[in-house]
């Protein structure tokens, strides 16, 4: 397998709650990166970028995946602040749509996110609970508190 490429895991930072969900985004992998020499019966050395010269060049087999070569893979991970974990921070980019969900009681408003470092082809957006947005975001809200409100 020296000689070989790969791709290597990279997940959202674990420990941060995204509005008060864990796991909702899967892991992404970056890459291609060359395989130097095989440490060990698990392990490989990887031939890292210099943006990626402040992590550890050796990686277990379960962190990689076997590159298999394709011209029309493009890769595009410089735009990323990775770090030493070899995680990513996600940040919203801007919303797309308002919506409010009836439920029996209440009704909830609903506002569709579209996230940053995604390509266009990916699952970008989703949908989040206003207030929590509200809460994290305010940019994206102008002074809509003080319209309509007459009397």
């Amino acid at each position: 397998m020296v000689g070989d490429h790969v791709f290597i895991k990279i997940a959202p930072i674990k420990g941060v709650m995204r509005f008060g969900m864990k796991g909702k985004l899967s892991p992404r992998f970056i890459g291609p990166f060359e395989i130097i020499d095989r440490v060990g019966t698990l392990a490989y050395r990887v031939a890292l970028s210099l943006n990626l010269a402040g992590v550890h060049n050796v990686f277990h087999v379960s962190m990689l995946r076997k590159y298999m070569s394709n011209p029309s893979h493009v890769l595009n991970y410089a735009s990323l602040q990775l770090t030493l974990g070899l995680a990513y921070e996600e940040k919203s980019e801007q919303i797309l749509d308002i919506q409010e969900r009836k439920l029996r009681r209440r009704t909830i408003k609903m506002v569709k996110v579209k996230w940053l470092n995604h390509p266009d082809e990916e699952a970008t957006c989703t949908w989040e609970i206003e207030s929590n947005i509200r809460d994290h975001y305010p940019e994206f809200f102008g002074n809509e508190e003080t319209v309509g409100l007459d009397g």
